[in-house]
């Protein structure tokens, strides 16, 4: 058979049965080398010349099938297709279509009795894609008592109209174009603004110029294929089916598969060449970062923070031995090594915030320490030593997005937006603030305090108002990246989910122990699906977001998790920070030996 015309010779056979259980018989097609079709129904062979399916010769037998009921007393009925049989012989007939397989699709719709579309549907596709304007516009006619919105004519003839308004254009017929856009266009009365913008084409001085103005493809297939999937969305898909529509329905299913996967944690590809379609998709948890790749054990105390830089190649750790280890994050082996040890905080760091850009670090000390320290990163310098008063506790702080700025504040009512050299530039009276977070709107900053709830502060207009309420304290909390989910550590409670913008609690995560420690937990994964945080029961609780139980229960740390922390650029490499003096690098299972005992030991998890 020639495939798409493209007159290579084949021999090969496609058999295209019928039947039942029963025995009903079945017709063969064979596609000869010579283009011929043959037909054989009980092997009775009905064939034509000139390369177009003929219609099987019916028999006498009882177990036949036939497409017709000719009153023949031996002739039996063919099976009555059902709404839904119709309409996936209909998608794959478009399928088979689309890849050029015409005399199958004629096959397919022959002897299940169906129609890939109307009539009249088909003579349109053919003259839009042939160019022929006048003829599928006279199509629409037709169209117009099949369609649901006869008033979407007009909007099919524009697109019509425009294609036809461009490729004159770009034929160089100024003077055929000026006419479909006076005499056909404008009277229509639709899309004005666009007429406008479409007759300033006329000045384009070559066809290159045109099409670039105009983002259009230029005339041919590629263009008119994508006008006619525009117009196909205005016809009812008993008329014309939508373009692909096969493809969409099993790019949704892939989807769909991912979304339902409490361990997809890889980019979701909107095709379907990187997928199998006869296998339910499903993640391995082994590919989950549920095991220890790392243990770093250069702090000589309790960790109390950790945190990865913005671009993920860095991570910050805070102890109560008073120093600041920046470890550097080798992206391809996932492998972390100690980059520079930052030292002098008399307090013990218990907080740590990157600029936006990677280039500062501050860091915070506990309730009793009065003052922060902003490092430069890359040379090890302390730019600014800050304190305001011996009186202050500075112990949390947020960058503002513009680099420039940042706000601290702690629990003996401090709350102080400055600039890198450490010059007070607002304050905020009264407010024990407990954590902070600047939204990215870059006025609107987010301060939890000790009436357990988070509020908006604008600096600017010096406005405040209430977001989130809870029934105990806020010990930390964590804005997600598009600034639309809150997660909070809850003192008695454990982890909750807000909605900022709604204002409403979505969802209580189980199974972590949270009293009145200070723990950090943190959205991460691609696309923030998962949820972390740390435990004062020595373990590392991994929830999915739209699931309240854990999928993974990491264990290895001999005392209470403190903050974990999920890298934003690389998927599958957590850090968990612990009072045992050790930070914890965590990702997928070895390659060698993903079954051995202590891999295995050191992550157990929970069936949902």
């Amino acid at each position: 058979m020639e495939a798409n015309g493209g007159g290579q010779d084949r021999d090969s056979e496609l058999s295209c049965r019928n039947g039942t259980q029963n025995g009903e018989s079945s017709s063969t097609v064979a596609a000869h080398s010579n283009g011929l079709i043959s037909v054989t129904n009980n092997g009775n062979a009905v064939s034509n010349n000139n390369g177009v399916a003929a219609q099987p010769a019916s028999n006498n037998n009882n177990n036949s099938s036939s497409s017709t009921a000719d009153g023949g007393s031996g002739v039996k009925k063919k099976k009555r297709l059902s709404q839904s049989e119709e309409d996936v012989i209909r998608l794959i007939g478009q399928h088979l279509n689309d890849l050029g397989l015409n005399q199958t699709v004629d096959l397919l719709m022959q002897e299940s009795g169906c129609r890939l579309e109307h009539p009249s549907a088909t003579k349109f596709r053919n003259h839009v894609i042939e160019g022929e304007w006048d003829k599928a516009e006279s199509d629409l006619n037709e169209l117009k008592a099949l369609m649901h919105s006869p008033s979407a004519i007009v909007r099919m003839k524009f697109l019509l109209l425009q294609q036809k308004y461009l490729e004159y254009l770009e034929d160089g017929k100024v003077l055929e174009a000026l006419q479909v856009l006076r005499a056909e266009l404008t009277p229509l009365k639709y899309n004005t603004e666009r007429i406008h913008i479409l007759s300033g084409y006329l000045m384009c001085s070559h066809a290159e110029d045109l099409r670039a103005k105009a983002e259009w493809e230029g005339k041919g297939t590629a263009s008119r294929t994508k006008l006619l999937d525009k117009l196909q969305t205005y016809l009812p898909p008993s008329v014309m089916l939508p373009p692909r529509r096969l493809q969409t329905l099993l790019k949704q299913a892939v989807e769909l598969q991912r979304e339902r996967c409490l361990y997809h944690n890889t980019k979701l590809d909107s095709g379907l060449d990187s997928v199998s379609l006869l296998l339910d998709h499903s993640c391995s948890r082994k590919q989950f970062p549920c095991y220890t790749q790392q243990i770093l054990t250069e702090h000589c105390n309790e960790v109390w923070f950790c945190k990865f830089s913005n671009d993920g190649t860095k991570l910050a750790t805070g102890s109560k031995d008073t120093t600041v280890i920046v470890w550097q994050v080798d992206m391809e082996i996932q492998q972390l090594k100690l980059m520079k040890t930052l030292e002098g905080h008399a307090y013990g760091v218990s907080y740590l915030a990157w600029s936006p850009d990677d280039a500062y670090l501050i860091a915070c000390g506990p309730d009793d320490c009065s003052e922060l320290w902003l490092w430069n990163v890359q040379t090890g310098e302390l730019r600014t030593k800050m304190s305001q008063s011996h009186e202050d506790s500075l112990t949390s702080v947020a960058w503002n997005p513009d680099g420039k700025r940042f706000v601290t504040g702690g629990q003996r009512g401090q709350f102080y937006q400055c600039d890198l050299d450490g010059n007070l530039l607002d304050s905020w009276e009264g407010v024990r603030v407990q954590c902070l977070w600047c939204l990215s709107d870059g006025r609107t900053v987010l301060a939890s305090d000790t009436h357990q709830r988070i509020r908006g502060y604008n600096f600017e207009d010096l406005t405040d108002r209430n977001i989130v309420q809870e029934d105990h304290p806020i010990m930390s909390f964590t804005v997600s990246k598009n600034g639309r989910l809150a997660l909070l550590n809850v003192a008695t409670q454990g982890v909750h989910l807000w909605d900022l913008q709604d204002r409403v609690l979505v969802r209580k995560y189980q199974g972590v122990t949270q009293g009145f420690y200070t723990i950090h937990s943190c959205f991460g994964g691609h696309n923030e699906d998962f949820i972390a945080s740390g435990s004062e029961d020595h373990k590392v609780y991994i929830w999915h977001r739209r699931s309240e139980l854990p999928i993974a229960e990491l264990t290895g740390h001999t005392r209470t998790v403190n903050c974990v922390s999920w890298n934003p650029v690389v998927p599958g490499l957590l850090a968990s920070a612990s009072d045992d003096g050790t930070i914890r690098i965590w990702g997928p299972a070895p390659f060698l030996d993903v079954q051995d005992a202590e891999g295995l030991n050191e992550c157990c998890s929970m069936d949902s």
